[in-house]
C-alpha cells in the first residue's frame, strides 16, 4: 500500500505503545485478523497460523500436508522459487539446480507457459496437456513406490518469467493430485492481496469452482513489516493438531504485527487498491502491446492486474 503509509505507521505505533508480546498471550488483534482475511477466501479455507516470513509459511505448508497424508513426496513447476529455508530450496528448481541436485522425493513438472513452453497458444486444449504432465509424473512416482504429499504452486509463477497458467489447469491439477491421495498448495505470497486487480487471490483466476487445500501468504499483508500466514480446511488443521505437538511462534501474530495486517486491509478496501491494480495493469498492458507491435525483440506480454510479465526473445 506504499512506503510508510500514515495509517500503517499509526497501527504500528499505537499497538506498539500499549503492548506487544509473544503470541502465547491471546489478544483480540490475532482473532480480528483471521476473520478478517476468513473474508477473503473461500469458505472451506477457515483456519489460520500465523509467522514471520513467506519462508517460514511455506515450510510449514510443508508440514501440514506431510501430516495429513502421511506421505513426503512433493510435485512442484520447474523454474520455482518458494524460499530460502533448506525445506524450500529443495523444493526449488531455480535454486537446486545450482546446489544439490533433486531430491528423490521431489518431482518436477513443466510449467502451464503457453508462450514458451511444451504446449502453446495453437493447441486445442494446453489446461488439460499441462495437467497431464503432472498426471504422468504421479503415475511414474507410483511405479518406483512414492507417495505424493502435495502439489506446490505459486499461482502465478513469478520467478519462472510472469506466467498466466491457462484457466481450467489447477482444477485439473487438482484432481490428478486428490486422487493420489495429496494436497493442492498455493503460494500466494507475491501474487496475492490483490495484485491481480480482477480479484483478491490470484488462484481466483482459475475460476470460481478452485480452492486449494493450502494457500500461503507473506511478503505484502504486512506492507513491509515482517508476518505471513497458512491458511487451509479444518480437516488439515486437526490432522496437524493430533500430533499432540502444537504450533508456535513466538512472535508470529503478535498483536503489532496483527495490527499492521488489518490496518493493511482497511488500507486496500478504504482506497480501492485492487480496481486500481486492474486500472493501471490495464494501462501499462496497452502500452506495452503498443510497443510490441513496434519491436520484434518483444515476443510476449501478458499479465493480470500489476503482475505483468515482458518476454525479450532474440527472433520470432
Amino acid at each position: 500500500v506504499g512506503h510508510c503509509h500514515p495509517d500503517i505507521v499509526k497501527a504500528a505505533h499505537e499497538q506498539n505503545q500499549v503492548l506487544n508480546t509473544n503470541s502465547r498471550y491471546l489478544h483480540d488483534n490475532l482473532v480480528d485478523y483471521a476473520e478478517r482475511l476468513s473474508k477473503t477466501l473461500p469458505e472451506k479455507l477457515c483456519v489460520f497460523y500465523f509467522l514471520n516470513s513467506g519462508s517460514e509459511a511455506n515450510d510449514l505448508a510443508l508440514r501440514l500436508a506431510r501430516q495429513y497424508t502421511k506421505q513426503e513426496d512433493v510435485v512442484v513447476l520447474d523454474h520455482a522459487y518458494h524460499g530460502h529455508l533448506t525445506s524450500l530450496i529443495d523444493i526449488s528448481p531455480y535454486k537446486f539446480r545450482n546446489l544439490g541436485g533433486q531430491k528423490e522425493w521431489v518431482h518436477v513438472a513443466p510449467v502451464p507457459d503457453t508462450y514458451r513452453g511444451l504446449y502453446r497458444e495453437d493447441h486445442e486444449d494446453s489446461a488439460t496437456a499441462y495437467a497431464n504432465e503432472v498426471k504422468n509424473i504421479i503415475e511414474q512416482a507410483h511405479k518406483r513406490d512414492r507417495k505424493i504429499a502435495a502439489f506446490f504452486a505459486e499461482s502465478l509463477p513469478s520467478v519462472g518469467g510472469q506466467i498466466i497458467p491457462p484457466a481450467g489447469y489447477f482444477q485439473k491439477v487438482a484432481k490428478h493430485v486428490h486422487k493420489a491421495g495429496g494436497v493442492f498448495i498455493a503460494d500466494e505470497i507475491q501474487v496475492g492481496f490483490g495484485r491481480v486487480g480482477k480479484h483478491f487471490w490470484a488462484f481466483q483466476l482459475q475460476g470460481e469452482d478452485f480452492t486449494p487445500d493450502i494457500v500461503t501468504m507473506g511478503k505484502p499483508i504486512g506492507n513491509g513489516h515482517p508476518i505471513a500466514c497458512v491458511a487451509t480446511t479444518k480437516e488439515v488443521a486437526e490432522a496437524f493438531a493430533a500430533t499432540g505437538v502444537e504450533y508456535f511462534n513466538t512472535f508470529g501474530g503478535n498483536p503489532v504485527s496483527c495490527a499492521i495486517g488489518l490496518a493493511v486491509l482497511d488500507v486496500i478496501e478504504k482506497e480501492n487498491l485492487q480496481a486500481h491494480a486492474t486500472e493501471v495493469g490495464n494501462f501499462l498492458m496497452k502500452l506495452l502491446k503498443e510497443q510490441k507491435m513496434k519491436h520484434p525483440m518483444i515476443g510476449d506480454v501478458r499479465g493480470s492486474g500489476l503482475f505483468i510479465g515482458v518476454d525479450l526473445i532474440n527472433n520470432q
